[in-house]
């Protein structure tokens, strides 16, 4: 990415994870020119469809449309091509984060956060950016 920063949206339904990971990202060091959270997996996917966005923490629970859901129409979209997206759950269901790896997700996160743990997922999922498609 260039230096002015990444573009990150948090979509989580509680408004305290979504502080937890505006504070992770500050408190790690990762330059964030843009921050914009959304408090439903519908309200997510209208602002990626905006466009803008560079990575997407998502949690999976929502009610509504869920995490799974958006992934899903992310990928219908092609905005899986475009924007990394990284879960951030407290599921231990290993099948169903590994499918969501099958189908374009770049990283998971076990909550709760941790700021240096955040910053390696970040160099890590934005430094292999474009080798996804071969």
């Amino acid at each position: 990415m260039t230096t002015m920063g990444y573009r990150v949206l948090a979509v989580d339904d509680s408004s305290t994870v979504r502080a937890i990971i505006a504070k992770s990202l500050r408190l790690s060091g990762v330059e964030v020119s843009r921050f914009d959270e959304a408090s439903s997996g519908e309200e997510g996917l209208a602002l990626l469809r905006a466009g803008g966005f560079d990575l997407v923490f998502c949690d999976l629970n929502m009610p509504g449309m869920t995490g799974f859901e958006l992934v899903e129409s992310m990928r219908r979209d092609g905005l899986l091509e475009r924007v990394a997206v990284v879960i951030v759950t407290s599921l231990g269901d290993c099948a169903a984060l590994e499918e969501l790896m099958a189908k374009g997700v770049r990283a998971y996160l076990r909550k709760p956060l941790r700021p240096e743990q955040l910053r390696r997922l970040m160099n890590n999922v934005m430094g292999v950016k474009h080798e996804s498609q071969s």
